[in-house]
């Protein structure tokens, strides 16, 4: 899609910032308010699908009505030249992806700073019944001043309803941050969102994800039946407090994890104040063939059963 120089009346856009698996997100002017904003124009496919739209419409005014300083503010969604858009809040600065890119592994005092902040922003969403299903750091953006702001609330579900109606299994998400739940194609709840906010921090503690592979199957199949090596195996300064934060968030089961995304925070929060968490100690590694990248696979675990091509 070329770069248009105005979606509506209202809407002029400037430039291109990046293109995702779902749309095109622009750099753009509201006339009406003389604002600066982001747009994110739908590639065409999805505005074609009928059950998609209802979908987005829905989700989209739902996390319109999102207001915290950690969320990334929706301001309006129309239909204009043959697709929908939405028109959100800009921000100054870079992704968590591109950060951890350039820079790899954090310090431990800073990752923590932004895994807070996210899952003060998940928590807000998850008490306004939102699941946002596809926590990883392409959707987590820090500003110039440090603030972290999450997008994408609600599209991801859209989506993801509309594909339940045409492909048994298929799921939504970046296989790297899925939660064994996701992989197996089953229902995500906010505590899917609380297993992938620790696949994150893991990044970011450790400069890469708990599980590598070289397919995302690989990766999705290690998510439902492979333990991760602890964090401060892979760098020393981790504290064991983190070990145990990062690896209640990824218990297989949803049952054994934070319970929700506040709950993680408080445990954040208490690290950052030098206060005892309530996480207790990570449980050993049961006996197992272990990988070269120190995953070990845990027994008698049954395999994803997502589609190959939901990884597309």
């Amino acid at each position: 899609m070329q770069t248009p120089t105005a979606l509506t009346d209202r809407y002029h856009i400037t430039s291109h910032l990046a293109r995702g698996g779902m749309a095109d997100v622009y750099e753009g002017v509201d006339t009406l308010l003389n604002r600066r904003v982001a747009i994110k124009v739908l590639h065409a496919q999805y505005s074609s699908d009928e059950a998609f739209v209802k979908r987005f419409r829905r989700e989209a005014q739902a996390a319109a009505n999102l207001s915290h300083p950690n969320i990334v503010g929706i301001y309006d969604w129309g239909q204009a030249q043959n697709t929908y858009f939405i028109v959100m809040e800009i921000v100054e600065g870079r992704s968590l992806r591109d950060v951890l890119k350039s820079e790899g592994a954090l310090l431990p005092r800073r990752a923590v700073e932004i895994a807070a902040e996210t899952a003060a922003a998940l928590s807000v969403a998850h008490r306004a019944g939102l699941v946002h299903r596809d926590v990883k750091p392409g959707n987590i953006l820090l500003a110039k001043d440090g603030t972290v702001k999450v997008t994408d609330f609600g599209i991801a579900r859209a989506w993801d309803d509309s594909q339940e109606l045409t492909r048994t299994g298929a799921v939504i998400g970046t296989a790297t941050y899925f939660s064994p739940e996701q992989a197996q194609g089953a229902p995500a709840d906010a505590r899917s969102d609380v297993y992938s906010l620790g696949v994150v921090l893991y990044e970011m503690l450790t400069g890469r994800p708990p599980f590598l592979g070289d397919s995302p199957m690989s990766v999705a199949f290690q998510h439902v039946s492979a333990e991760a090596p602890l964090p401060s195996s892979l760098n020393p300064d981790v504290p064991r407090e983190l070990d145990h934060i990062v690896m209640k968030a990824l218990r297989k089961d949803p049952a054994a994890r934070y319970q929700s995304a506040e709950e993680m925070r408080q445990d954040l929060l208490s690290v950052l104040a030098g206060q005892p968490i309530s996480a207790e100690t990570p449980i050993p590694v049961p006996p197992g063939p272990a990988g070269e990248d120190g995953t070990r696979i845990l027994p008698q675990m049954p395999p994803p059963t997502v589609l190959p091509d939901a990884f597309l």
